[in-house]
């Protein structure tokens, strides 16, 4: 039997665990089964300091799978963080991967039935998620080859929702995708998330209102719109090279930045031809991780930092002097976030991540003022939020099948 680990020194109780026994027959403390419809045998396994998820499968599937998604984290897309890989157990014996469970995530059962969970509904932004998640992996060089509702997992995103890939069995990673391999990945995309859909509505725990083959077809053009803001060629005169900061502003708007920009001149050199070469996401992400230190969501990004700017322009405006946004990061770290965060009863604050804790107490305060008639203090938003809304609201780092 071998046992290969990715971090050793954070993972050293996997040694411990019965490796060379059947996954079905272990009896661990804190094990779970998992959500989903899952070709092999799956298991949450929760310990002191980690939850892992431990999959069954054949040693030649694990060690690719294994390889590829250490190759996913290495190149920043989002999936899950593999800890091991055991092969070799013997000979009639299937190999076991080993990952990190990927806390505050939601299966879609959850988001699409609205059933154990008090989420509204997010079907659109579940498959506008999903469909970002495709484009992101396709613009990296990755072919999915499997790509479905059951092999992804979801997590709150302020407003929206993040997907990350969870099971890359038949991913290939190339250096560049053709227009075929992306066509058929959608393809297969849009068929299996026909059939995850249809599987809810069978058993009857479908929301009202999705029809499953309608909502799956609908990947196919949130894929394309996207693909195209992201890679589409721009012609325009000579004389507007305005536009050029028109079409970062609308990738930054989409959470994108572009690493290259290629003009080329035609038209004898009245027009001319703008190319985004390498286009990366997390954008947001990125410039509020250098301001504070935080990290989060794209979109919980987007809102944090519109929360800075906003307290940027009342400390400007009580000094009558100009802040530097450093300045103004350091202290809204203080003095709003933290000062939020820490109001919150840390039984209650675990339900969520710190981002989206603080997202929905913005959201909470606007809510308050709108019906109060002015602005609600924080202290009074925080206080509020935890009573009418946290309080109610169910535990969210890790979900497990109802029993």
């Amino acid at each position: 039997m071998r046992l290969q680990l990715a971090h050793p020194t954070d993972h050293a109780s996997v040694v411990h665990w019965p490796l060379d026994e059947p996954l079905d027959d272990w009896s661990l403390p804190g094990m779970h089964r998992v959500f989903g419809l899952h070709r092999h045998v799956v298991r949450l396994l929760e310990t002191a300091d980690v939850t892992y998820v431990v999959k069954e499968l054949p040693d030649d599937l694990a060690e690719r799978e294994w390889r590829l998604l250490r190759a996913l984290a290495e190149a920043g897309l989002p999936t899950a963080e593999v800890v091991g890989v055991v092969t070799g157990r013997d000979d009639q014996a299937d190999g076991l991967l080993i990952t990190r469970h990927l806390d505050y995530s939601l299966p879609y059962r959850s988001l699409l039935s609205g059933r154990g969970l008090r989420i509204p509904y997010l079907g659109e932004r579940l498959l506008d998620a999903l469909s970002g998640l495709l484009v992101r992996l396709h613009l990296a060089g990755f072919y999915w080859g499997d790509c479905s509702l059951s092999n992804t997992l979801f997590r709150r995103d302020a407003s929206a929702l993040s997907a990350y890939i969870i099971d890359v069995e038949t991913g290939e990673h190339h250096d560049t995708l053709s227009d075929g391999q992306r066509r058929l990945d959608l393809m297969i995309a849009t068929e299996n998330v026909a059939g995850d859909l249809l599987d809810l509505q069978m058993g009857g725990l479908l929301a009202d209102g999705i029809d499953p083959v309608e909502t799956a077809l609908a990947i196919e053009t949130t894929y394309r719109n996207l693909w195209d803001a992201l890679t589409g060629i721009d012609e325009f005169n000579a004389d507007e090279t305005f536009r050029v900061d028109q079409r970062l502003r609308r990738l930054h708007d989409l959470g994108f930045d572009v690493s290259e920009l290629e003009l080329v001149s035609a038209e004898g050199g009245t027009r001319l031809r703008l190319v985004p070469r390498v286009v990366e996401h997390g954008f947001h992400a990125q410039r509020l991780r250098a301001l504070t230190g935080l990290s989060a969501g794209e979109n919980q990004a987007r809102r944090l930092l519109n929360d800075i700017g906003r307290f940027r322009a009342v400390l400007e405006k009580r000094s009558g002097k100009k802040v530097v946004e450093a300045v103004a990061a350091a202290r809204w770290l203080d003095e709003r976030f933290e000062h939020a965060i820490a109001a919150i009863p840390p039984a209650l604050a675990a339900k969520l991540e710190p981002a989206e804790l603080y997202h929905q107490v913005l959201e909470h305060r606007w809510y308050i003022s709108e019906r109060a008639g002015t602005d609600v203090g924080i202290d009074e938003t925080v206080a509020s939020y935890v009573r009418d809304v946290l309080a109610h609201a169910p535990e969210e780092q890790i979900v497990r099948p109802a029993t």
